[in-house]
C-alpha cells in the first residue's frame, strides 16, 4: 500500500496491475495500487503527477461511497492540497455553482464539502446546482448528491436535517424513484415536504414511495407529484401508502392521468385518515362522478380541508351538487374552492350560493371559471355576497354567459358598501 502515507490505508484498494510510481526517484518507495481501468493507466504512464492528482483520478469511483470520499479529501488536505476544496466553495459561497461546468471530480468536491459541513441544509432543490432544462445533467447530479441527503448523518452524530427536497422538472424515472425511496424508508429521515413534478413517475415508482410510507410515515407534510404519468394503477398504490400517513397536509396529483378508478382508491384513503389533510389538488384527471365519494369525505367533521382545487376534472351535476351538500353540512374550513373548466350551470351555483350565505361558511376564493353561470346563477350569487360579504375576496367568473342582467347584477354589487371582493374577474 504505502510507506510514507498510512492514513491511505483505510481507503486505497488491492487490484490487478501495481504501479511502480516514480520509478528512480526519490519516491521509490511510494508503492501505490489504484482501482484504475486500462484506459487511464495508458494515459497516465507517460505523465509526471503528483500524488494529490493521482488521488483526483479515483474521485469518479469513490464518490458512490461516501465515507471514501471523505477520508480521499482528508489525505489529499494532509497532502497540503486544498485547491479542489476551496474551489467549490467559492462557488457555493457565490450562490454560482448551478452555472458553472463542473468534472467528476469536482461534483466529488461538492458532496465533501456538503457532508463536512458543520449546518446542513434544510432544503435541497436540484435546480441550486444545475441550472436550465437539461435533464439528463440534473440527472446526472442527482444521482451524485444523493448521499449527501442519504449519509449526512454519517458526517454528523445527529439525524439528517433535510426538511423540503425538490427534484422538479426532472426526468427520474424508476431507477431515481427507488433510489431516493431508500432515503426515505429510513427512520432517520425527517423529511417533511417532497416536490416531485413532472419527474417521469410511473406506478412502479409509486409502488417505491408507498413502501417507503409505509415504513417511515410520521414526518412527511406535503407531497407533490403532479403531472407525472401515475395513471389509475400509480394512484392506487399511492393510496395504499398514503393510508400509513399520519400528518400529511398537502396532496397535489393534478394532471397525473387518473380517473375514476384512482379516484376511489385516493378517496378511500382520505375518508379513512381525514383529520390533517388541508391542501388538495386532483385538477386535470377525469373525476366524473366520483366526486360524491370525495364529498362524504368533506362531510366529515373531522375533516379541515382549506384548500380543493378541482379545475378541467369532467366533473357532473351530481358530483358537484354532493360537493355543495357537504360543504353546507361542514362549512367553516374551506377556504378556496376551484372548480371551472366543468360546464355544470346555474342549479349547481344556486347550491354554492346557500352555502356562502351561511355566516359560518368562510371561503375565501371561489373559481367557476368555464363552469356555465349565466345571469339566474350571477342573481344567487350576487344575493349571497349581500348576505355574508365578510369573507370572500376573490370571485372568477370569467368564460361564462352572464349576459347584460348578470354584468348589471355584478356591476351593482361594486356598489354595495359592504363589498369586500378585491378580485373579481367576468
Amino acid at each position: 500500500m504505502t510507506h510514507k502515507h498510512p492514513e491511505m490505508k483505510m481507503f486505497l484498494q488491492d487490484a490487478d496491475f501495481f504501479l511502480d510510481w516514480a520509478e528512480g526517484k526519490e519516491n521509490r518507495d511510494v508503492q501505490l495500487i489504484f482501482p484504475l481501468p486500462f484506459r487511464e493507466l495508458n494515459l497516465m504512464k507517460n505523465k509526471t503527477l503528483s500524488l494529490s492528482n493521482l488521488l483526483q483520478y479515483t474521485l469518479s469511483d469513490l464518490i458512490n461511497s461516501p465515507e471514501k470520499s471523505i477520508n480521499l479529501f482528508h489525505c489529499l488536505n494532509e497532502l497540503g492540497d486544498h485547491s479542489l476544496v476551496e474551489e467549490i466553495q467559492q462557488y457555493l459561497r457565490s450562490g454560482s455553482i448551478n452555472k458553472a461546468k463542473l468534472s467528476s471530480s469536482q461534483w466529488s468536491a461538492v458532496a465533501f464539502v456538503l457532508l463536512a459541513s458543520e449546518k446542513m441544509p434544510d432544503e435541497f432543490d436540484i435546480n441550486k446546482f444545475v441550472e436550465g432544462n437539461n435533464e439528463t445533467k440534473k440527472l446526472e447530479v442527482f444521482q451524485k448528491l444523493l448521499p449527501v441527503i442519504k449519509e449526512s448523518r454519517s458526517v454528523q452524530s445527529n439525524p439528517s436535517h433535510l426538511r423540503q427536497l425538490t427534484l422538479s422538472n426532472n426526468n427520474l424515472g424508476s431507477s431515481g424513484v427507488h433510489f431516493l425511496s431508500t432515503v426515505l424508508k429510513d427512520p432517520q429521515c425527517k423529511l417533511k415536504n417532497l416536490c416531485l413534478w413532472e419527474c417521469g413517475i410511473t406506478d412502479e415508482g409509486c409502488a417505491a414511495l408507498a413502501s417507503a410510507l409505509r415504513s417511515n410515515p410520521e414526518h412527511l407534510r406535503h407531497l407533490d407529484l403532479s403531472n407525472n404519468n401515475l395513471k389509475d394503477t400509480g394512484v392506487k398504490l399511492l393510496s395504499a401508502g398514503l393510508k400509513t400517513l399520519h400528518s400529511l397536509e398537502k396532496l397535489w396529483l393534478w394532471r397525473c392521468r387518473f380517473t375514476v378508478e384512482g379516484f376511489t382508491a385516493l378517496a378511500s384513503t382520505l375518508k379513512s385518515n381525514p383529520e390533517h389533510l388541508k391542501d388538495l389538488n386532483l385538477s386535470a384527471n377525469k373525476v366524473g362522478n366520483s366526486l360524491t365519494l370525495l364529498s362524504e369525505v368533506l362531510r366529515d367533521p373531522r375533516c379541515k380541508l382549506e384548500r380543493l382545487q378541482l379545475y378541467c376534472c369532467s366533473l357532473t351535476v351530481e358530483g358537484c351538487a354532493a360537493l355543495a351538500s357537504a360543504l353546507r353540512s361542514n362549512p367553516s374550513h374551506l377556504r378556496q374552492l376551484d372548480l371551472s373548466d366543468s360546464k355544470i350551470g346555474d342549479s349547481v351555483v344556486n347550491q354554492l350560493s346557500a352555502v356562502l350565505e351561511d355566516p359560518r361558511c368562510k371561503l375565501e376564493k371561489l373559481w367557476l371559471r368555464g363552469f356555465g353561470v349565466t345571469g339566474e346563477g350571477c342573481a344567487a350569487l350576487t344575493s349571497a355576497l349581500r348576505s355574508n360579504p365578510e369573507h370572500l375576496r376573490n370571485l372568477n367568473l370569467s368564460n361564462n354567459n352572464l349576459g347584460q342582467s348578470g354584468r348589471k347584477l355584478l356591476s351593482d354589487l361594486r356598489a354595495d358598501p359592504h363589498y369586500k371582493l378585491q378580485k373579481l374577474q367576468i
